[in-house]
């Protein structure tokens, strides 16, 4: 366990844009899901579902978000949404985590989209228990409602994380972290 502690305490994200071959191939893809989907689920809902983008359906992908950035000129700062688009075609492997929540008459939404980050943050780790570098991205696109049939979201779905998996050579840099005098209180009454 220690090792887990020492591990936890300096786990640090690669930049997607760092990322290269090799990713995962199937089988280690399939364990890094495995572990991605053991979170806290309340109700056994599981209420989240994985994609895998591959390169040719995120070169798809890349193509119709440009054209949809081209027609609608009101989505501001557009050199860096193309930037944030460029993302999609740099890691070798990349998994949308889809939130599913919804309404259900015991288990609250807010809980199922808790559920969907846990297991964004179970594919990083996945990731580097593998070998592997991985980032939890979002992008512009992912809160535009034009952009859901190209992401192939259903109705009332949401994407939770983009997971963008592969290896890396650059070393990271640690970045600040939260002083935890300043987050953490007691409460004793």
């Amino acid at each position: 366990m220690e090792n887990l502690i020492d591990y936890m305490k300096t786990r640090r994200s690669a930049l997607s844009m760092t990322l290269e071959a090799p990713g995962p191939d199937k089988a280690q893809l399939t364990g890094i899901l495995e572990i991605a989907s053991r979170v806290p689920d309340h109700g056994k809902l599981a209420p989240w579902r994985f994609v895998e983008w591959t390169l040719p359906a995120r070169m798809a992908m890349h193509k119709d978000l440009l054209d949809l950035l081209a027609r609608r000129p009101d989505i501001g700062d557009q050199p860096k949404k193309k930037q944030g688009t460029d993302k999609l075609l740099h890691a070798p492997c990349v998994v949308a985590v889809i939130s599913t929540a919804g309404d259900h008459p015991k288990i609250p939404e807010w809980e199922q989209i808790l559920s969907a980050g846990a297991v964004c943050m179970n594919m990083l780790v996945a990731s580097n228990a593998y070998g592997f570098e991985a980032q939890w991205l979002t992008a512009w696109y992912v809160y535009e409602d034009e952009a859901r049939p190209v992401l192939g979201l259903e109705s009332g779905e949401r994407v939770a994380g983009i997971i963008h998996i592969g290896s890396c050579s650059i070393s990271k840099n640690e970045r600040p972290r939260p002083d935890l005098d300043a987050i953490f209180s007691i409460r004793a009454d």
